[in-house]
């Protein structure tokens, strides 16, 4: 990845302080690209993974959640003019469908659930 991070230092607790990465839109599409096909993973596991990455204690989970929401409406928007489905953004493989996150996402629990149900093996 080119892009360089910003992580900025914050209170954690009475005395201590963590460095927060604060991700771009385009870090945050990367790490969801590389979740696993058919198997939902949760937005936990992604800072974590992105903080990792970066060296920092901490990722944002407002600006992750952010760049989400703009991430499943650019993902929706490109499904529904016809573009394969390998060419977007697979966010639905991060979102619980029964959470109240999903139903704030472009397309909704419906099109989460559709989405992982086409990526599982169909088992013989």
């Amino acid at each position: 990845m080119s892009e360089t991070p910003t992580i900025k230092q914050r209170r954690k607790g009475r005395s201590g302080m963590q460095a927060m990465l604060i991700p771009s839109q385009q870090m945050v599409a990367e790490q969801i690209r590389s979740a696993p096909q058919g198997i939902r993973t949760d937005l936990g596991a992604l800072r974590r993974c992105l903080a990792t990455r970066y060296g920092a204690d901490a990722c944002c989970p407002v600006t992750v959640q952010r760049h989400l929401r703009a991430i499943a409406d650019l993902s929706f928007g490109a499904l529904a003019k016809g573009e394969p489905v390998s060419a977007v953004t697979p966010y639905w493989r991060l979102v619980d469908p029964a959470s109240m996150l999903a139903a704030r996402l472009t397309g909704g629990p419906t099109v989460i659930r559709e989405r992982l149900a086409a990526e599982r093996p169909e088992r013989s």
